[in-house]
């Protein structure tokens, strides 16, 4: 299935990305963005709030938009 995939960590960008029919957003997560924690994270699907375990369809528009930026001070 094809998602378009915001990722605003960093310099951010954004692109058409080919997924798993039946894919979670946990799985996306854990596949673009190894190494992280979701719980860093405002994790969207068509600008709504998403749970790990929603499943993704043809089409969603998937947002990772981290909540704590490093280097920004307290």
């Amino acid at each position: 299935m094809t998602l378009f995939f915001i990722n605003n960590d960093g310099g951010g960008f954004a692109d058409t990305i080919e997924a798993d029919d039946g894919a979670t957003v946990g799985r996306l997560f854990e596949q673009r963005m190894p190494g992280r924690r979701p719980a860093d994270f405002l994790i969207r699907v068509n600008r709504l709030p998403a749970a790990a375990d929603q499943v993704l369809r043809d089409g969603d528009r998937v947002s990772f938009t981290p909540t704590k930026i490093e280097g920004a001070a307290a």
